[in-house]
């Protein structure tokens, strides 16, 4: 099956597949920028809290403004167009859209817009671990209820790690242990939007130039993210995660074979059929020889042993009674993977119920 080819027909034959967006913002953008390359596409919509936002985020991608001016669906659609709104709700219902994806990055919004879908029966690609997280299951047997695809993004971390375990499983290997590269150290736990850009080293000049979220950059630093996205992969893979959070050991290319191991074989890992997330720093801040930041692995052998078991991502309070969270990245709490039967038993709070909780 070749995607392209599938899409150039389409395109040829005049029945592009009907794309919408919800949610302009980082990711969004991202995707804003591919649109024009690919054929057989049509986003007939973006979906936004602040359309001036969407508008915005069009233009510094290199969108031309007639490509997003027309004033209503049917406009839209005559001139092949996209229509520009702030009411998703009503996106996800017309009968102009095929598929939707949602990048908003909010669990809440990211429900209910899938329950949408499922209601109205358009395909939905989740680019938003922290709704998948806290609800994906659940969302995913909706979608097939409703006789719909509930997809992770293709080219999203998680989605390519799943890709390499189905490739691993497929030829006959057993999967030890799947994960990411990231950098990362321990006091990165203590950063918060206040003092996060001098973490990454952005200037005051570079952060007021373009789209910078200070929430957003302090969830991917204090390794809530990354314990949001194994929590996606363990769902998606059936892979178990450790029972105490990731441990990020700084490791290379080279060294992962030796350390992603059983810890009776001499490795870290507590059980066969894990993830885990690897720094590309040192404990001292120097960088790990050939590290593996921005890339994803698959450990595995050549036994097949399939384990199967939910995990969930939750909240560490370290706060007052009375204090309002303020959710993931920001100044209260920050995300620890384990198995979802383990924080039952602790009472632990999913990350995605963590905004403006008062304890």
């Amino acid at each position: 099956m070749s995607l392209i080819a599938k899409l150039k027909a389409r395109a040829q034959e005049g029945k592009p597949v009907k794309v919408s967006l919800i949610g302009a913002g980082k990711f969004g953008s991202m995707y804003l920028s591919q649109v024009p390359r690919t054929p057989g596409i049509h986003l007939v919509g973006v979906a936004d809290l602040s359309p001036e936002r969407a508008r915005a985020s069009l233009k510094r991608v290199g969108w031309d403004e007639v490509r997003y001016s027309a004033g209503s669906w049917n406009e839209a659609m005559a001139q092949g167009s996209t229509f520009i709104t702030d009411d998703a709700d009503a996106m996800i219902a017309s009968d102009h859209v095929d598929i939707v994806i949602d990048a908003t990055g909010s669990p809440a919004a990211g429900i209910h817009h899938a329950l949408l879908c499922c209601k109205h029966r358009k395909h939905i690609v989740i680019v938003n671990v922290e709704a998948d997280v806290l609800a994906g299951p659940l969302l995913a047997r909706y979608a097939q209820e409703a006789g719909i695809l509930y997809s992770m993004a293709s080219g999203d971390q998680p989605a390519l790690i799943a890709e390499i375990v189905d490739w691993a499983r497929t030829i006959g290997m057993e999967v030890i242990c799947a994960g990411k590269g990231t950098k990362y150290l321990p006091i990165y736990h203590q950063s918060t939007t206040d003092r996060v850009w001098s973490y990454y080293g952005f200037t005051d000049e570079q952060v007021n130039s373009g789209d910078f979220n200070a929430q957003m950059f302090n969830l991917f630093l204090d390794g809530t993210k990354s314990a949001l996205e194994m929590a996606t992969v363990s769902n998606a893979c059936d892979l178990r995660p450790p029972s105490d959070g990731l441990a990020f050991p700084s490791c290379g290319v080279d060294d992962l074979p030796q350390l992603l191991k059983h810890a009776t074989d001499g490795g870290i890992l507590p059980h066969r059929g894990s993830v885990e997330v690897v720094s590309s720093l040192e404990c001292d801040g120097r960088p790990v020889f050939r590290d593996l930041r921005w890339g994803v692995y698959v450990r595995s052998n050549r036994r097949h042993d399939r384990l199967s078991r939910r995990c969930g991502r939750h909240g560490e309070a370290r706060s007052a009674c009375g204090e309002k969270l303020d959710g993931e990245g920001g100044h209260t709490v920050y995300g620890k993977l384990m198995p979802a039967a383990d924080s039952l038993v602790q009472g632990a709070l999913p990350i995605g119920l963590a905004h403006n909780m008062v304890l």
